[in-house]
């Protein structure tokens, strides 16, 4: 696996612990400017042999090209037959007993396969963000704002190649080399990425100051309000707008839009007490359920490409528009010339 962490010490022992568990054999390590012990962290798992770690003093954020450098670092450096790309933030749960079994059940002629993204909602309460977040958005709930982080989303897993190149978000391959296995989700990504007020500020000033520095690169809308949120006082009650109270919790379970999700909280107590998680093979009624869910992420597909036709569409008709413009007025300005109305403008 690949980590790309800042400042992420609340999680990233949970995240280490886990995943090392759930099969993954190393982990190859991004450090960009921690200060809060995330750093001490992933530097006493690289004393024990778990972890490669990579220090990145940059402020801009560049995390396709630091996961792109990861991931080929594994690849080369590591033996990876897979890599996972992974935030601090991202638990990968394998729908088999381990990450290693469900990958190794792919044929060899394909190369990639996707995961599917699973958001938890902030909870009331302090303590630890697995025991308090314990309920997610159903992937059936219907949630049509792009800019909302709880929207149904993919993962890529790919093999490991030398070359491989990764989109912002860890979503795509870039020129992927592979053939994706399509259909077929093995994987669910159990996402927390806002947990505490104070974790949600940092995180929404990070990632502005990001932004900021690297402007060729737009924020997500998602981010963007985050930040907007911050810089107008109202990150509090943008955080506290998003926590879910018993009472909306009651309603959204009636309504099917809220689940109860509590195995990452007993994956960590398993491990806390000594014992291993247990990774549990579904059920054939479960994995029926998983496939009317995932079904929806191929209707969400069909939503953000008709969306992103709609935006390059108008994008063709507003250069369309400028061009014409700029030809009329040089074609008019050649007329007049010609007909000796106007002086040439290098005279």
């Amino acid at each position: 696996m690949t980590l790309l962490a800042r400042d992420e010490a609340d999680v990233v022992e949970n995240w280490l612990d886990f995943h090392l568990a759930a099969g993954a054999d190393f982990v190859v390590a991004t450090d960009n400017r921690s200060q809060d012990g995330t750093t001490e962290i992933l530097e006493r798992y690289a004393r024990d042999g778990h972890v490669h770690l990579i220090r990145e003093s940059g402020e801009d954020l560049r995390q396709d090209e630091w996961v792109t450098r990861m991931a080929r670092l594994a690849a080369t450096d590591f033996g990876a037959d897979w890599v996972i790309n992974s935030d601090a933030d991202e638990f990968w749960w394998p729908r088999g007993e381990s990450l290693g079994d469900v990958l190794a059940a792919v044929p060899v002629r394909y190369g990639t396969v996707t995961a599917f993204l699973r958001v938890f909602v902030p909870r009331p309460g302090e303590g630890p963000f697995a025991e308090r977040m314990t309920v997610r958005f159903s992937a059936l709930a219907p949630i049509n704002d792009p800019a909302s982080l709880y929207k149904p989303i993919r993962k890529v897993v790919h093999r490991g190649h030398p070359e491989i190149r990764l989109t912002r978000g860890n979503h795509a391959l870039v020129d992927s080399p592979f053939a994706p296995l399509r259909g077929w989700f093995p994987i669910e990504v159990f996402h927390f990425p806002l947990r505490t007020p104070a974790q949600t500020a940092h995180k929404a000033e990070l990632q502005g100051t990001a932004f900021a520095r690297h402007i060729e690169r737009a924020p997500t809308a998602y981010h963007r309000n985050m930040f907007e949120a911050l810089g107008s006082g109202r990150i509090r009650d943008y955080y506290e707008a998003l926590v879910v109270d018993d009472d909306e919790l009651e309603r959204g379970r009636a309504s099917g839009r809220l689940v109860d999700d509590t195995r990452l909280r007993d994956a960590l107590r398993a491990k806390a007490a000594g014992a291993e998680p247990a990774f549990v093979i579904p059920t054939l009624v479960e994995d029926a359920e998983y496939a009317v869910e995932a079904a929806v992420l191929g209707e969400a597909d069909v939503v953000r490409l008709q969306r992103r036709l709609d935006e390059l569409e108008n994008r063709l008709v507003t250069v369309e528009q400028r061009l014409g413009t700029r030809v009329y007025r040089k074609v008019s300005r050649t007329a007049m010339r010609v007909m000796g109305r106007e002086e040439p403008a290098s005279r």
